[in-house]
């Protein structure tokens, strides 16, 4: 049914909320005026798939999250599909970007994954946030210290509320 769905063009709509919770929470000013996080096309990006990362951290560990985090991850193809069409990225090449952002995603995943276990964001978020070019101490504390925060409320919010997008 799903792929009938797709065909004629019916979108699962249901991570829509929380994809654009995601989205309004990666758009807040403190991440690129204290946080410094570069307010470019890649720095919004890396911001968007910073914050993406912790929510689908968040919902792997409950079985409940499986299926919201599939339809996430699917909402978050599409937006960057239609972000790269909207800058000019033409048809052919735009499967091999989506195709980047995809393996940028999942590599922030392994390295926030392990970052969080370790206590200690801050390579994680130079390699990945920053690009490898480290911000002031300031700034990286500030978003290091978010970050942790904004993981740890949505660690005590049911699970029900975060799929919904009632993120902290």
């Amino acid at each position: 049914m799903h792929w009938i769905a797709k065909l004629f063009g019916s979108r699962d709509e249901t991570a829509l909320p929380l994809y654009e919770a995601i989205v309004a929470q990666a758009r807040a000013p403190h991440w690129y005026e204290a946080g410094a996080v570069p307010d470019s096309i890649d720095g919004r990006f890396d911001m968007v798939a910073t914050i993406l990362a912790l929510v689908l951290l968040r919902l792997e560990g409950d079985p409940a999250g499986a299926a919201p985090s599939a339809s996430l991850t699917e909402r978050f193809v599409d937006d960057m599909d239609g972000q790269l069409r909207e800058i000019g990225i033409g048809d052919v090449v735009v499967g091999k970007h989506i195709g980047k952002m995809m393996s940028m995603l999942g590599g922030r995943l392994g390295a926030y994954r392990e970052g969080l276990a370790g206590g200690d964001l801050d390579a994680a978020l130079i390699r990945n946030l920053y690009r490898g070019a480290a911000p002031a101490a300031g700034a990286l504390s500030h978003v290091s210290e978010s970050l942790l925060a904004f993981r740890d409320a949505l660690s005590a919010m049911p699970t029900g509320a975060v799929i919904e997008g009632k993120l902290p």
